[in-house]
């Protein structure tokens, strides 16, 4: 499950009743500068013969993150990082069976890393355009309200950003059946399953830096996506729990590091590691925004409530070091 992150608001309901089925769709507003004017991705669908963002349904179990690449790759050729979070659009429409339905589409910033840009499924045409000229383009007045707030994150200069992931390791076998060193403690079968299910959400969002608790369980909660992007895991000893009780600066300081770096990163601990790491993340909401006051709000209440085992929370940061800040969080629940 996702939580949308602060600032990301909804669109139009359309007046359609509570029990109306829900369709859940993501998509991604791919952007660049080019010469100094700042250009979006749109796409053409024949079909409808319409102009939109990429976008497209959710498969079975997959998570919104993972679905806006996807899609985006499959409609334009493009791969792409995810950035900060864009409104939510929620409408209503009449589906082949002549009933009302409701959609939900969640949408990213992107930026492009690759890919042929060869079209596919149902897409005859790829728009790179000035922004103006895209206002005008689009077929919907829904889609204006993704690409009024690019605008106005240009603006702020938070468009370009890098994300920073807390991971809590996903669900590990009981205590009281584990003999053995605690630090030992590996996941259970379904811990393993969330372990897998997060390698394309971290892929979605380009992270290139793992750190871990050297913990079995926090270890193995990153292993599969260390495999499959080809990266190190880097194993410290300070984000452990026994490490914590000890000296909880340590923690700090592995965290304070990866904020220096400033590159896609993600962080696995323990959870009575984390809220201390949340606090101090708190402090980096860029309050000087709209979206800082939800910013602040989301991280102090996953440190006073918890995060859930296996989720992951994605910091949107700006600058790095002291400069740091937070523009945008969201919560990827399992």
């Amino acid at each position: 499950m996702t939580v949308q992150a602060p600032g990301a608001g909804a669109g139009a309901g359309g007046g359609v009743g509570a029990d109306a089925p829900i369709i859940a769709a993501a998509g991604a507003v791919p952007w660049r500068r080019r010469r100094g004017t700042l250009e979006v991705a749109m796409v053409h669908r024949p079909a409808y013969d319409d102009w939109a963002w990429a976008k497209g349904k959710l498969d079975a179990g997959e998570d919104w993150p993972s679905a806006a690449v996807r899609e985006v790759e499959e409609e334009t050729g493009l791969q792409v990082r995810l950035g900060r979070p864009l409104p939510l659009s929620s409408y209503s429409f009449v589906d082949r069976r002549g009933e009302v339905a409701r959609k939900q589409v969640r949408y990213w910033t992107a930026e492009v890393v690759g890919g042929s840009g060869d079209l596919l499924n149902e897409i005859d045409e790829v728009a790179w355009l000035p922004v103006s000229d895209a206002m005008a383009r689009l077929d919907y007045a829904r889609d204006r309200e993704q690409l009024r707030a690019v605008v106005r994150y240009a603006g702020q200069g938070a468009l370009t950003t890098w994300p920073l992931v807390l991971v809590r390791h996903a669900k590990a076998r009981p205590r009281n059946r584990w003999r053995e060193d605690d630090r030992l403690r590996p996941l259970d079968a379904r811990g393993e399953g969330r372990a897998q299910a997060i390698v394309p959400m971290l892929a979605a969002f380009g992270v290139t830096r793992l750190v871990t608790s050297s913990s079995t369980r926090c270890v193995d909660t990153l292993a599969p996506y260390a495999s499959s992007a080809g990266l190190e895991l880097k194993r410290k000893e300070g984000l452990t729990e026994e490490a914590f009780v000890e000296d909880p600066d340590r923690a700090v300081k592995h965290l304070l590091k990866a904020l220096q770096r400033g590159v896609p990163a993600a962080l696995c601990s323990h959870g009575p590691v984390l809220p201390l790491l949340l606090e101090e993340l708190s402090v980096l909401g860029s309050v000087d925004q709209p979206e800082g006051e939800a910013v602040v709000s989301t991280l102090l209440e996953a440190a006073d409530l918890g995060m859930a085992k296996g989720e992951l929370l994605v910091c949107h940061v700006t600058g790095t070091g002291e400069a740091a800040r937070i523009v945008a969080v969201e919560r990827h629940l399992p």
